[in-house]
């Protein structure tokens, strides 16, 4: 079944690492609805984050404190250019191409896809991802640490790795991305010496990460801590559809789980691979990227090479989908 033929569409929204300068720009210049979520959050943040995106510098783009909600803000876009359009149903009902049944999105990515099941405002969600990019950024200043891709072991081989590096210092499998590719993080002796044990252990290659913190792990847990009380006040509501939940792979449906889940999300794993997997097994027979990039589809698609994938981030892919 194609994409836009699906009832049971899973959207899904990319986080850290997708970022690129002159992101979100031509939406914004053709679509009135993308031009008004970046002027929303502009006035919300308080400074011109729509600049950032469109025009840089990329040193500026790439820290935390700038890329989580510069990307928020450009899948929020893609998603309300969609809508607009027709091509997406509300969640909440209302006309459209795709009634889509469940969302899902990729650590940052995950603040996107609330919004999209209707779980809190624009504002909302911007102000939480704001809230969180400057306490992972405190936590990263006061537990120095980093975070390294492990190519061609299964999960469990890297979970063994870890394990066996433990005495070095902390690591954790942070990001369980696809089959063959899972990200580590921990203090820099912690990830230096499963580094070395994933490649003798048979990794293709380990790949150190252009990061300022040890994200997904427990050198966050004081931004976890402080991020708990933020979402506690927040107003949140049940989602309209079911989200996928990077902490427990399972789909979530109150604003309790959410509160909790996004708070534990800071130093747990991004469970990706079994998300995807758990939306294969709810029904979904689609899934739309939304956002900056297509690293989600090609992680997707090495989980599932299967199914339907379409990702959509600029005015291009806009007008492809709506042709197809």
């Amino acid at each position: 079944m194609g994409v836009l033929g699906s009832a049971k569409a899973a959207l899904v929204f990319p986080g850290q690492g997708s970022q690129a300068v002159g992101m979100g720009k031509d939406l914004a210049e053709s679509f009135a609805a993308a031009a008004e979520v970046f002027e929303r959050a502009d006035r919300t943040l308080g400074f011109a984050i729509s600049k950032l995106c469109f025009y840089g510098p990329e040193s500026e783009l790439t820290k935390t404190v700038n890329t989580q909600p510069a990307l928020f803000v450009t899948s929020v876009a893609v998603y309300e250019v969609l809508r607009a359009q027709g091509v997406l149903a509300s969640p909440k009902g209302g006309g459209g191409h795709c009634g889509y049944a469940f969302t899902a999105g990729h650590s940052v990515g995950e603040y996107a896809a609330l919004y999209a099941a209707g779980a809190f405002s624009f504002e909302t969600g911007l102000g939480l991802v704001r809230k969180r990019a400057e306490l992972m950024h405190e936590a990263a200043q006061k537990n120095p640490g980093t975070m390294a891709a492990v190519l061609g072991l299964s999960p469990e081989q890297v979970r063994q790795a870890v394990e066996q590096a433990a005495e070095a210092g902390v690591v954790v499998a942070a990001n369980f991305n696809s089959p063959i590719q899972t990200v580590i993080s921990g203090d820099r002796a912690g990830v230096a010496r499963a580094s070395e044990i994933a490649q003798q252990m048979g990794a293709k290659r380990v790949i150190p990460l252009n990061v300022s913190g040890a994200f997904h792990s427990p050198l966050m847990q004081s931004a976890a801590d402080e991020l708990a009380r933020a979402l506690a006040a927040a107003e949140i509501s049940d989602p309209v559809v079911p989200v996928a939940a990077n902490y427990t792979a399972d789909l979530e449906t109150t604003a309790q789980e959410i509160r909790e889940n996004l708070a534990k999300q800071l130093t747990g794993s991004v469970r990706w691979v079994e998300s995807v997997r758990r939306l294969l097994d709810s029904g979904a027979d689609a899934f739309i990227e939304l956002g900056s990039g297509s690293v989600l589809a090609g992680l997707i698609k090495r989980i599932a090479p299967d199914a339907a994938v379409w990702s959509v981030g600029d005015r291009a892919s806009v007008e492809a989908l709506i042709g197809a």
